[in-house]
């Protein structure tokens, strides 16, 4: 039985969202544990685990767009070399991790919700983990 799952992703974009809710629906399934905790991790800096909306793609944008008017890509007043201080920015905000509700071998979410992948500093190679717990 495994419980730990490692996924990469190849990112085009410089900021995008991506919808990962299959992967872990995938992971549960091959896991063969029905109730306890699933853990999604990002180990990134500049990228982030959330929860929003996956009925409307506008929502993306939207929040890209939000994110990009509280932490513009460009600022003469950032000091960080590489020159992403606004992706550590978005990705503090928005967190490298959430935990879901697995009950029945079903993982828990509202009718309209995905887990998304947020990148703010690509095109990059990334990868997320899947960690579910049992009990």
């Amino acid at each position: 039985m495994k419980n730990l799952f490692k996924h990469p992703l190849t990112i085009s974009s410089r900021q995008t969202l991506i919808d990962i809710t299959s992967y872990i629906k995938e992971d549960i399934k091959l896991s063969n544990i029905k109730d306890g905790i699933v853990l999604v991790y990002c180990p990134h800096t500049t990228a982030g685990i959330t929860v929003n909306e996956n009925a409307d793609p506008d929502v993306i944008h939207d929040l890209i767009y939000g994110f990009e008017k509280v932490y513009p890509t460009k600022d003469s007043k950032y000091k960080h070399f590489e020159g992403n201080s606004h992706a550590h920015m978005k990705s503090s905000t928005m967190g490298t991790s959430q935990s879901f509700i697995l009950n029945d071998g079903n993982l828990i979410l509202g009718t309209w919700q995905g887990i998304y992948f947020c990148e703010f500093d690509g095109p990059r190679n990334r990868s997320f983990y899947v960690k579910i717990l049992e009990g």
